[in-house]
């Protein structure tokens, strides 16, 4: 009977505490929720109501990991701690890469979260390594169509392995949709995953595009001599490890667990507060900082500018919260 009696009082409790019902992680209700518990951000509407949770997770493109999978070596540094400084903004500390470091790309639909933040890392660290004389975008097409052995392109990948072929195969250069630069641009169409977007709407999730060890046709480039190699290393989950990293070498590339309340971030200093986790997703780390006396990771994501803060969000850094600085990868180009 007291067994009963607990589990009535038990139901009764979550029953209350989303008033009967268990709100839709994309609704007002959920949204308002979040910002009636006053943590360290705000949330607001991101993805349209109408947007299938199915569609949303098909974009966390990070696949669990392989049990006995091969690891990338880590790298240590002597870590000065009166050097670092209490906000860091790649941007800012290599000015001429600005337009690389600071560019939001979109996955569109497709889970490449897992090419992007690679492909992003290391467009940086080209320009940055060069002394902003080399400015190229590497191909997040290139990889996520042709690096089998990464995972499965648009039903999500492991970021690990992206670095892996870039050390070993090599990447070619291409940019966003539709721009004629490099070797190789991103064939799938930016579409609104948003509201009050001009884009068009998203479908469903592609099927990953065809490997092609060619240019597209707009290209004057021969692509076996377009490919970009360069060396592939994770840094171990210490702040003051990957803070150093970035300082010394640029962004790096992240993956995290993605609870149901990030998909409505819009500012402040996310830390998750409510909702189911979604699927794992990776993003660049480009900075940090101290916002209301929290500390967080400055982090660009993939999704275009509609989404979030135009397109970046920050995290509670220092904590390992979701899963953010267990696995960071970095790699040094080869000029």
């Amino acid at each position: 009977m007291k067994c009963v009696l607990l589990c009535v009082v038990v139901l009764a409790s979550i029953a209350l505490s989303y008033g009967g019902v268990k709100l839709h992680p994309l609704s007002d209700e959920f949204i308002n929720e979040i910002n009636s518990k006053q943590t360290t951000w705000k949330a607001g509407r991101d993805f349209d109501v109408n947007t299938p949770i199915s569609h949303v997770r098909r974009l966390l493109g990070v696949l669990p990991k392989k049990a006995n999978a091969p690891k990338l070596p880590v790298k240590t540094h002597a870590v000065n701690l009166d050097a670092i400084p209490e906000s860091f903004d790649a941007r800012e500390a290599w000015p001429e890469c600005t337009s690389i470091i600071g560019e939001i790309r979109d996955q569109a639909s497709c889970g490449s979260c897992w090419a992007f933040g690679a492909v992003e890392a290391m467009s940086d660290r080209i320009c940055i390594h060069s002394d902003a004389s080399v400015k190229v975008r590497i191909s997040a097409e290139d990889l996520n169509d042709c690096c089998y052995d990464c995972g499965d392109g648009c039903n999500g990948g492991w970021p690990d392995l992206a670095w892996s072929y870039w050390s070993s195969t090599g990447i070619v250069t291409g940019g966003l949709y539709g721009v004629d630069e490099g070797c190789k641009a991103y064939s799938i169409k930016p579409c609104d995953h948003h509201v009050d977007g001009n884009l068009g709407p998203c479908g469903d999730i592609q099927r990953t595009p065809a490997c092609k060890k060619s240019c597209d046709s707009t290209s004057d480039l021969e692509y076996k001599s377009d490919l970009r190699r360069g060396s592939a290393y994770s840094i171990s989950r210490s702040e003051s490890q990957i803070q150093t990293e970035i300082m010394t070498n640029g962004p790096v590339e992240a993956d995290y667990d993605v609870y149901s309340d990030f998909l409505t971030y819009k500012s402040g200093v996310y830390q998750h507060v409510s909702g189911e986790a979604e699927g794992g997703h990776a993003v660049k780390i480009l900075g940090w900082g101290v916002e209301d006396g929290t500390p967080y990771w400055l982090v660009a994501n993939s999704w275009n500018e509609s989404w979030g803060d135009k397109g970046y969000f920050k995290i509670l850094r220092g904590q390992d919260e979701c899963g953010i600085e267990s696995d960071i990868i970095g790699g040094i180009p080869e000029l």
